[in-house]
């Protein structure tokens, strides 16, 4: 894995391993960091992972850097920054779409996506020399796979794990409980770096996952505190207590993740929803 930390360029092709090249899409912002990562593998039969938002200068960069070659386009997930350009894609090369094949109904997803073939938790895609795993890992989205590069230990993490941020977990479609056993799911797993969906390659991702786990629940630990200290209280008041860290820029952002944490509270018994009024239980 190359280390370097170096600014991520829109356009820009960065081998991140032998026969894995990342292009990243100029669609930078809150939710998306850096961009839209999309990887290519491979050396003559191509797979590209995650095409990305439809951005013309993006889907050039990746049809001039595939040629003839791309056989295969796997998406982690259908939000509207990593999918949408699979059909446009396809049309140009012929390859073959995969994925899952359920779209939630949530407003947020790309409608159109249709795979060429489903995949499954535990679904192998043998691409000649390389074969990729499938790891469902519903949470961030009930649709969402990872890859992994078999023999290789490189799991590309679409929007799973970023680099750099936490991600956001949107009900009804995101779930805290899946999020945070999907995370307990990478650490069975060989993996030797994360390639993720936003961001850089993370070349601890044992720690990191370690981390963001212990970062969940301390924050629901906060939010706890937050409703012992001023509940009954409305979600959109309890952010600014329960995310007093965070910008107030991004609070509109952090209530989502805080609706998936209460959500989670409230199945384990902690948290009581009484007419949009959020409390501890026994207050």
């Amino acid at each position: 894995m190359n280390s370097a930390v170096l600014p991520i360029v829109a356009g820009e092709t960065v081998e991140i391993a032998p026969d894995v090249r990342r292009i990243t899409a100029s669609n930078p912002g809150v939710m998306t960091g850096p961009g839209t990562n999309s990887y290519i593998l491979g050396d003559d039969d191509l797979t590209l992972i995650d095409p990305g938002p439809e951005i013309d200068s993006h889907r050039d960069a990746l049809l001039a850097a595939v040629g003839k070659k791309l056989r295969w386009i796997l998406c982690t997930h259908t939000h509207r920054d990593h999918s949408p350009l699979a059909q446009a894609i396809k049309v140009a090369t012929g390859a073959q779409i995969l994925g899952y094949d359920t779209v939630p109904d949530d407003g947020r997803q790309d409608e159109a996506f249709k795979p060429d073939r489903a995949l499954r938790d535990g679904d192998i895609v043998d691409c000649g020399v390389y074969s990729l795993r499938a790891v469902h890992t519903p949470g961030h989205a009930s649709n969402h796979l990872c890859y992994l590069l078999e023999g290789r230990g490189v799991l590309f993490t679409g929007d799973h794990v970023m680099q750099g941020s936490t991600v956001v977990i949107s009900p009804p479609d995101g779930d805290m409980q899946a999020y945070l056993d999907s995370l307990e799911k990478l650490l069975t797993l060989p993996i030797g770096a994360f390639a993720p969906g936003h961001g850089h390659v993370i070349e601890t991702p044992q720690d990191e996952v370690r981390r963001l786990i212990a970062h969940r629940l301390r924050r629901e630990e906060k939010i706890v505190a937050a409703l012992q200290r001023v509940g009954p209280v409305s979600i959109e008041d309890l952010v600014r207590s329960a995310y007093d860290d965070v910008p107030e820029r991004i609070h509109n952002v952090a209530l989502r993740s805080l609706h998936a944490s209460l959500i989670r509270l409230q199945k384990n018994g902690r948290a009581v929803n009484d007419g949009g009024q959020w409390r501890v239980t026994g207050r």
